[in-house]
């Protein structure tokens, strides 16, 4: 049987109540295309029915949602998305509901967040009462006042949320790097000096300085913002590096990214992303920013388990192919811009104290300089360990004043002879009044070593240690 059609007249339909069947639509609710877990594997997570993108985050839902966590898509196998966690895997079983979020992951940004201690993910994590309260709020009013003054817009959640991943610069949009960068750290500002958007690594072995000489450049850098990232470390480190190494007024213009060596692999990958972010939006801000990470080693590590997680073959030492490719994206985030500069000082952790283990030589090559921590220094005292004839500042050419560079390269001089001539000393071999290079090495060599140590109380202004070094090179 057909049933007649009803023609609609145009008064009906001039009838309709368009804002009710507007308000009907936003109220409804859309039917979610959700997957579920079919299997754990190791440190990642199998589903099945979605369609969801490498990068875009999912959760994933037991029963109750105290059991909903974060994940990542990170590959495929046949017909499968391969997830990594940004949490533990407790309460995952399989039959979990996945649900793909439509986004990669995304953090909230502002001038809020200075003086805060935030995890891998971006949430914050210090706590509002510590012992040294007061004395950071005192700070932070000095640093928001400082930074009003410039036309900053200081302490404001602005709203905003960014996108962790994002590509390097441009190459033609970067701006020429021509100004000095002052540390407050004499070996650096003197012999190896830093320029406003340079990269740097600082290479060393574990216990041999590395946390120590980062806050000294946290605390006494001529820097607006600082944002500071621990990837991978000790938990009992962190607040040992606050409260020691940072300081108040250390933590007054830094924001501290945070990821314990006990947090996933993506994570503790995530982490190093985070601040990258962070510290983009500083700069597009118009500010000069200082970026520390400790350490790019942990960073690379973390890479190769989710690598190897996802059916990567082990190339090098253990370390996947997309650990190598992964090194520049990341540290080639920083430099400058037409509004602002990002200086980034990378460490490594050196297997073995092996300067040319995979790592250390890949970041080497991309890096713009590189500074060098001998543990035989370290255990004479020395402090902090630099070993200035291994070292090396690539720009320090064209950034430092005729004098400067001449007087520097006496030092070396100086400290090369003492090095070379320094078994005939020890050993008595050497007559005084044989060479005068070697006279002039013995003569200076202590005034020098006494130059370059400096305590991590100890702030050095840019001015004066230019000056000392070159009266150190007069003869």
């Amino acid at each position: 049987m057909v049933l007649p059609i009803t023609a609609i007249t145009d008064e009906q339909i001039y009838k309709v109540d368009l804002p009710a069947v507007h308000q009907r639509i936003q109220q409804a609710v859309p039917i979610k295309l959700h997957g579920r877990v079919t299997q754990v594997v190791g440190l990642t997570i199998e589903a099945q029915g979605i369609n969801a993108c490498i990068g875009e985050v999912c959760t994933i839902t037991g029963p109750t949602a105290e059991q909903s966590i974060y994940a990542e898509v990170v590959g495929f196998k046949e017909r499968n998305s391969i997830l990594m966690p940004l949490g533990e895997l407790q309460g995952i079983y399989p039959g979990c509901l996945v649900l793909p979020t439509g986004q990669a992951l995304s953090i909230p940004v502002g001038t809020h967040l200075l003086g805060k201690v935030l995890d891998g993910l971006g949430i914050p994590i210090d706590s509002t009462e510590t012992k040294e309260r007061g004395t950071r709020n005192e700070e932070l009013a000095r640093v928001s006042k400082n930074l009003t003054q410039r036309g900053f817009s200081c302490l404001e959640d602005t709203g905003l949320r960014i996108s962790v991943e994002s590509p390097p610069l441009n190459p033609l949009k970067r701006k020429r790097i021509s100004e000095v960068l002052p540390t407050g750290v004499r070996a650096i500002d003197a012999l190896l000096t830093c320029g406003r958007g340079q990269r740097l690594g600082i290479f060393a072995g574990s216990g041999v300085g590395k946390s120590t000489l980062l806050g000294m450049i946290a605390k006494y850098g001529n820097a607006d913002v600082n944002v500071i990232a621990l990837i991978g470390e000790r938990g009992r480190e962190v607040l040992d590096f606050i409260e020691t190494d940072l300081g108040p007024a250390g933590l007054a213009k830094s924001v501290l990214v945070t990821v314990t060596s006990d947090q996933p692999a993506l994570v503790r990958l995530k982490g190093a992303f985070v601040a990258t972010a962070i510290a983009e939006y500083f700069r597009d801000q118009g500010q000069d920013v200082m970026l520390l990470m400790d350490s790019i080693t942990r960073f690379a590590m973390a890479q190769r388990e989710v690598g190897l997680a996802v059916g990567e073959p082990p190339t090098t030492r253990g370390y996947t192919p997309s650990v190598f490719a992964l090194l520049p994206k990341l540290l080639e985030r920083s430099g400058m811009t037409q509004r602002g500069s990002i200086t980034a000082f990378y460490t490594v952790l050196v297997d073995g104290d092996d300067m040319n283990e995979p790592i250390a030589d890949a970041v080497r090559g991309i890096l713009d300089g590189h500074i060098i921590l001998s543990r035989k220094m370290a255990a004479s005292n020395h402090y902090p360990a630099i070993d200035i004839l291994q070292s090396t500042s690539r720009l320090m050419p064209d950034l430092a004043a005729t004098q400067h560079l001449t007087a520097a390269g006496q030092i070396r001089d100086i400290l090369a002879t003492y090095q070379e001539s320094v078994d005939l000393i020890n050993i008595g071999a050497y007559v005084a009044g044989s060479n005068p290079k070697i006279d002039l090495a013995l003569r200076k060599h202590r005034e020098i070593n006494d130059f370059l140590i400096q305590s991590p109380m100890e702030h050095s202004e840019y001015e004066q240690t230019i000056a000392k070094l070159q009266q150190l090179s007069e003869n």
